[in-house]
């Protein structure tokens, strides 16, 4: 009969102990004054990580923060992150919140229209990333991609990408890859028949030049249309983001008639079909103009002077329309 008061007398206080720890999981504030931000590195040890917080003057107990790390089998699940934490935060928020894994997240963004040069810049620009892509050049780059491709332009999907501090500048530009593969291959799928296109590359070849060509929405379809009808034709492309491209370091900002001569792998004033490679990144709507081109009948566009382009059907119309918008002269 004792032996069993006793172990009852015991039991009611082990569950008062457990209940006097929940107590002080829910009610003792951890962050007591401001807003930061704390940072557990990868390999951090849970005794470090308590070491670290009670470095920067976070008001744990340690006792209490390994008593219900271990209660809820936390004490290994701690992921390393930055992670912000907010006054008033209890102790077992902040063992959830470093479980949880939602840590801070920064962001990196290509636009759409960029080259690859512009995207490496950017990159090497980015306080927050890991820098691992200094010594590789282009063609190591896409080896380590295990890309079927040596030249990188155009493959990587113009977005906003988000990472975790010291994140590797190569990861980002890995999932920037596989995007551009994910989202070209869904669209290949869906094209419009009897496309003089003969492959998902060609396509986003096309669509880069799209997107250099115009930043209206509503026009996308159409130059897609006059490029399609040119290529069945087996006409010159003629288009100068084209020339641009092939001139490199040379391009400052003005195109001269010996430039539109000049033979390079990209002047479509002189190779007739697409280029070798695309030009920039291009989004999904240009991919999907690429793919979708407007019937019609013009086969010229020129630009009007506010973003747009005027287009004609016949060389005559195309003349006036250039002497007009690109001459001033009066029609």
């Amino acid at each position: 009969m004792w032996t069993f008061i006793k172990l009852l007398t015991f039991l009611c206080v082990v569950a008062g102990f457990w209940g006097w720890i929940e107590y002080q999981s829910v009610h003792t504030t951890t962050v007591v004054h401001q807003k930061q931000v704390f940072e557990i590195k990868k390999g951090t040890s849970f005794n470090n990580i308590i070491i670290a917080l009670q470095q920067q003057q976070i008001s744990i107990n340690p006792y209490w923060f390994k008593i219900l790390a271990y209660k809820n089998k936390l004490a290994h699940r701690l992921k390393a992150g930055e992670y912000e934490l907010t006054a008033g935060l209890t102790t077992q928020q902040l063992l959830n919140l470093f479980a949880s894994g939602k840590s801070k997240q920064y962001s990196i963004t290509f636009p759409e229209g960029w080259n690859f040069k512009q995207i490496r810049q950017h990159l090497a620009k980015n306080s927050h990333l890991q820098q691992t892509l200094s010594t590789l050049d282009d063609a190591a780059i896409m080896a380590k991609l295990e890309s079927k491709y040596s030249h990188p332009e155009g493959l990587f999907f113009p977005d906003t990408y988000f990472f975790d501090r010291n994140t590797a500048d190569f990861g980002v530009l890995e999932r920037a890859y596989k995007k551009m593969q994910k989202i070209l291959a869904q669209q290949w799928q869906q094209k419009s028949a009897d496309l003089p296109i003969k492959t998902a590359y060609e396509a986003l070849i096309l669509a880069s030049i799209i997107e250099k060509e115009t930043a209206v929405e509503s026009e996308r379809d159409l130059i897609s249309g006059v490029f399609v009808r040119r290529l069945r034709l087996g006409m010159l492309l003629q288009t100068d983001p084209t020339v641009i491209y092939g001139m490199g370091d040379f391009y400052d900002g003005d195109i001269r008639y010996k430039d539109l001569r000049k033979p390079t792998p990209y002047n479509t004033y002189v190779i007739k079909g697409l280029p070798p490679t695309p030009i920039a990144s291009a989004g999904k709507e240009a991919i999907y103009a690429a793919l979708h081109p407007a019937a019609g009948d013009s086969l010229f566009f020129v630009a009007n002077g506010d973003g747009s382009h005027i287009f004609s059907a016949t060389l005559k119309a195309h003349n006036k329309a250039v002497n007009r918008y690109q001459r001033g002269q009066k029609p």
